[in-house]
């Protein structure tokens, strides 16, 4: 890596981690609710359904938060989402039906009546990094929307944990860092990210895989050791100053 990519890198991911790049991101909502378990709910929701187009999946996921009142803990913890949703093959969101994300949502309320919170379930397995994170969270989860193992990228995911792991962000909340530590963050890889590593000489392939993703991450981490998913703010920016 060169010291003018490095430079870039840094200026990038110092001009794009603002609050301003809130706006229109699926992080916003956890933005609009208030209390932890409200935040983790909204995030997590968020999250998987972030994918295809924004002007798609973002009001997708305002329905959500506007059914829910803000109340999005109870409203999963309640099953309130039965009201929301109908028990049939109907698509909600591109290949995704009501029943899918119905099964999604119930396994979440079984997380909340059995552990109270995600956290709590991430505790109870004894996890401290995001990998063993994103083990717990595929085999609890995992179904038709979220992957059902880690050989994927799982890109969502990853991008749910950066939110909730890092700290001293406008951006990210940083509700977990007492326990995962953001040095152990994995990079959310999308095609999108994926091309600009590409361009900037961080990885050298088009698979999006777990094993590409710890790569692009580890190269990262020659920049910011302790926080290497800043960098996913210069990815971002280097995509925008590329158009």
């Amino acid at each position: 890596m060169g010291k003018i990519v490095e430079l870039e890198i840094v200026s990038l991911a110092e001009r794009y981690e603002t609050a301003k790049f809130i706006v229109g991101d699926p992080s916003w909502f956890m933005h609009q609710v208030q209390g932890e378990s409200n935040i983790e709910a909204m995030a997590f929701i968020a999250s998987c359904f972030s994918y295809g187009s924004r002007k798609q999946f973002l009001p997708k996921i305002q329905s959500i938060l506007d059914d829910s009142k803000g109340d999005v803990f109870l409203w999963i913890e309640e099953e309130k989402f039965k009201q929301f949703l109908p028990n049939n093959s109907a698509c909600f969101y591109r290949l995704y039906t009501n029943e899918m994300v119905l099964d999604l949502f119930e396994r979440l309320s079984f997380c909340y009546k059995t552990h109270g919170s995600i956290r709590n379930l991430l505790l109870k397995n004894n996890v401290s990094t995001a990998r063993e994170a994103l083990e717990v969270l595929t085999t609890t989860f995992g179904g038709k929307i979220v992957p059902k193992n880690t050989q994927s990228s799982c890109k969502r995911l990853c991008m749910f944990l950066r939110w909730m792991v890092r700290t001293d962000s406008p951006v990210d909340v940083g509700i977990w860092s007492d326990f995962i530590d953001k040095r152990s963050l994995i990079m959310p890889l999308d095609t999108h990210v994926m091309q600009q590593a590409n361009r900037l000489n961080l990885i050298h392939t088009k698979t999006t895989s777990m094993a590409t993703a710890v790569k692009l991450t580890n190269e990262v981490a020659k920049i910011f050791p302790e926080d290497p998913l800043k960098a996913d703010f210069a990815l971002f920016g280097y995509g925008v100053s590329s158009r």
